[in-house]
């Protein structure tokens, strides 16, 4: 359903929240689509505080973008939430309907589809994800579209395994957990999939083969990152972080607006811009 009409204001919620480019995506897609008054905006809000936050929303308000620590904070605070937020119990798009509803959605999992999409990566047989944190589950939902076979997710411990096994099961995806010391192994997968924070994978690089196949990397900064550069160095087909910020902001651009589609290349123009100024 979309935001409610005459709704001008938007914003993205998270702490820490200085660095997100979430400002320079929406208010570059609103410029373009010609919408006047409308304005979008960051707020440094923790867990404890986002109750109070909603409180406080009028029905100026269309629309929340949310990243750390809010994607599951904030599921008890609203009306409903989409079949694909559901599915990995994290909301990043919050739409404030014409008939007074909070609706989540998550639109990290069809941002990173529609990335690797971009990228000509629409089928694989098997992949390998680097990580097991919040970003991984969401990885997995988004392999379930795509791959037809087994995920192999490289964890540093037994207890994120077993996270990880949950997941898989809830999202009906094949999945074999293996040792992070092994990680190496992944790099011949026909896609590799890195959710670790920046530094982790560095050491990997050494290990890319003369023929890689395809890596989706998911930072944005620093960018590239060693893999990531590596990867390209040899050829091989490299989907970044600001690729996956941009498409998930171009849905969340649609839902609040409702206007579609937004504009995907002039946003991710402005994103390149705003990392190159840092």
């Amino acid at each position: 359903m979309p935001a409610r009409a005459g709704a001008l204001r938007a914003a993205v919620l998270g702490s820490p929240i200085a660095h997100s480019l979430s400002p320079v995506l929406h208010r570059t897609a609103y410029a373009e689509l010609g919408l006047e008054g409308r304005t979008y905006d960051r707020f440094d809000v923790d867990e404890q505080a986002l109750p109070g936050f909603f409180e406080k929303l009028g029905d100026d308000w269309a629309g929340l973008s949310l990243t750390m620590p809010l994607k599951r904070a904030v599921i008890p605070l609203l009306d409903g939430i989409s079949e694909t937020a559901a599915s990995v119990d994290a909301v990043n798009t919050v739409v404030f309907t014409e008939d007074g509803l909070r609706t989540g959605d998550n639109t990290d999992i069809p941002g990173m589809v529609d990335a690797l999409r971009e990228h000509g990566i629409d089928a694989v047989d098997t992949a390998a994800v680097l990580g097991a944190g919040a970003t991984a589950s969401s990885a997995l939902a988004a392999l379930s579209r795509i791959c037809a076979g087994e995920v192999v997710v490289y964890v540093r411990s037994a207890a994120r395994g077993a996270e990880m096994r949950q997941w898989a099961e809830r999202l009906d995806v094949a999945v074999r957990i293996a040792d992070w010391d092994d990680a190496e192994r992944a790099l011949h997968a026909p896609l590799v999939v890195t959710t670790t924070p920046a530094g982790v994978t560095d050491t990997l690089a050494r290990a890319v083969p003369e023929r890689p196949a395809a890596l989706f990397d998911v930072l944005y900064d620093p960018w590239p990152t060693a893999l990531a550069a590596r990867w390209s160095a040899y050829g091989g087909a490299v989907v970044g972080g600001l690729d996956l910020l941009v498409h998930q902001a171009v849905l969340q651009v649609e839902q609040m607006t409702g206007c579609a589609p937004a504009p995907l290349e002039a946003m991710r123009r402005a994103g390149e811009r705003a990392l190159a100024a840092r």
